[in-house]
């Protein structure tokens, strides 16, 4: 290793480098990035304190596969591994902070010294220090992440969906398709001629704005990005892996996209479990058993690419991100992780593509269905009307908590025996006014104590409520009654 960074070029090489088991730190950047060029410079002096670490740099938009492994939506971004297993990240530019990662990872510079060195190591000057740290600053924030600006404005969301809707199949894509400036686009390029189908196209490296917004828009760090009726369906990797299973035709189909496959389309009706499928469908007893116990292993279920958290398309994203506003609580199963499931589900089902939705063991339908089942309510009513119970978020429970009393009381301990001097003053100060209170004793739930300061914004307790609305903590409480205004805000 000898102190040196190397460029990994590929996945495979990546795994092998990290099957060694020696400390790994990955170093995601992009060349577009004035954060990541100076990071690099901490990186690379980083990799002389710790030579006995490997310091591996990947661009992230030139290797998706490995980008998309580690979800990287931001640059820089920092992967360290120990054994083999990813242990820590760090994601903007914080030369300290990736000095004390690095250190507790691949262990101090020499045996016996302090596990983080003081500033960078000993061979990071000073002048790195501060150009990164000054960077940093000027921008607002020590952790700089890749977008052009902090968020995305509605004029630039506007734009974006204006692109993604122009056409049925819209790729965004490096070049244009008669002259890809990546093999990644040229591939994908390719696979649409093949499957024979109209598509448009924005060349990202002609619009900075919009090649840094999309990513953010998408929450897909790379190039290229494929859309199908607006709905993301992912890179280059699912792009080829949909090809050659056959999928991409069929989802293409599907949304009434014009192929040279056959018209025939077979589609279910919302609630018809099998879509008319007949009892001679071919699949073995014991595949039809395994299918069956999997859409009836709970009352909704979703089989989709990827997991909840980490969906593999856009439209898997869409249909998690309904049931999550519709506040179900749902099992699902990744078709990726199982070929025969995959295949054979589309057969029991007669419905040729993913995401499915199964409500009481009975299909509702795809992304498309379902989307439009929320819009008209239609979702909510099924639900409700098979005996689905929503979930109560921590969000609802503490609305409810604050909302149980017109004057409700977040302390420590209980009023007749609070536990904190803070509690105390408050909880007499209502008694010395008459005003009659609800409370509820923070020690006694961890999930609350913690969700209500996120929740309220307010880090510390007690915490006084009236009419649903924060009024304050002890000090405000305090001044109020010092003021004479105690009582007459607790009952306006």
């Amino acid at each position: 290793m000898g102190g040196s960074v190397k460029d990994v070029q590929s996945k495979a090489e990546l795994d092998s480098l990290l099957g060694s088991g020696a400390p790994v730190i990955l170093h995601f950047w992009a060349s577009w990035c004035e954060a990541s060029k100076h990071m690099d410079q901490v990186f690379s002096h980083l990799s002389t304190d710790f030579p006995h670490a490997h310091f591996l740099r990947v661009e992230a938009e030139e290797q998706p596969e490995i980008s998309e492994a580690y979800s990287i939506s931001a640059v820089p971004y920092f992967v360290l591994f120990k054994d083999g297993k990813a242990v820590d990240t760090l994601e903007g530019a914080d030369p300290s902070s990736l000095a004390n990662k690095v250190a507790k990872v691949a262990g101090s510079v020499n045996p016996g010294e302090p596990a983080a060195p003081a500033s960078l190591g000993m061979a990071a000057g000073p002048t790195i220090l501060e150009t990164v740290q000054e960077f940093a600053k000027e921008n607002g924030s020590s952790k700089v992440e890749n977008q052009v600006k902090p968020g995305l404005g509605d004029a630039l969301k506007k734009r974006l969906q204006q692109l993604i809707d122009s056409h049925p199949i819209m790729l965004f894509m490096k070049g244009n398709p008669g002259e890809p400036k990546c093999g990644f686009s040229q591939k994908v390029v390719e696979i649409l001629n093949k499957e024979k189908v109209k598509f448009g196209s924005f060349d990202i490296l002609a619009d900075s704005e919009v090649r840094e917004g999309l990513k953010k828009f998408s929450n897909w760090p790379t190039y290229p990005q494929i859309y199908c009726k607006g709905d993301l369906l992912g890179g280059c990797d699912i792009v080829i892996a949909m090809h050659e299973s056959g999928e991409l035709q069929e989802i293409f189909r599907d949304h009434g996209i014009d192929t040279n496959a056959s018209n025939e389309i077979k589609v279910s009706e919302p609630g018809t479990g099998k879509g008319g499928i007949s009892e001679s469908s071919g699949l073995s007893s014991t595949l039809t058993s395994r299918i069956e116990s999997l859409i009836n292993s709970s009352p909704v279920v979703l089989f989709m690419k990827g997991k909840p958290d980490e969906p593999k398309c856009g439209f898997s994203r869409k249909v998690v991100e309904i049931l999550g506003q519709e506040k179900v609580v749902f099992e699902s199963f990744d078709i990726l992780s199982d070929e025969d499931v995959r295949q054979g589900l589309k057969v029991y089902s007669n419905w040729s593509s993913y995401p499915q939705l199964y409500i009481k063991g009975e299909l509702v339908g795809g992304s498309d269905i379902v989307l439009e089942m929320q819009k008209s309510g239609e979702l909510k009513k099924m639900l409700a009307e098979k005996g689905v119970v929503q979930e109560e978020t921590l969000e609802d429970r503490l609305q409810k908590l604050i909302s149980s009393s017109a004057v409700m009381v977040f302390i420590k301990g209980t009023p007749d025996a609070p536990r904190c001097g803070f509690s105390s003053k408050v909880v007499n100060a209502l008694r010395e006014e008459g005003v009659n209170f609800g409370s509820f004793d923070i020690l006694g739930d961890e999930e609350v104590r913690q969700g209500l300061k996120t929740f309220s914004n307010w880090p510390t307790f007690p915490q006084l409520y009236y009419k649903g609305e924060l009024v304050g903590g002890c000090d405000i409480v305090l001044e109020l009654r010092s003021n004479g205004e105690l009582k007459s805000t607790l009952s306006e």
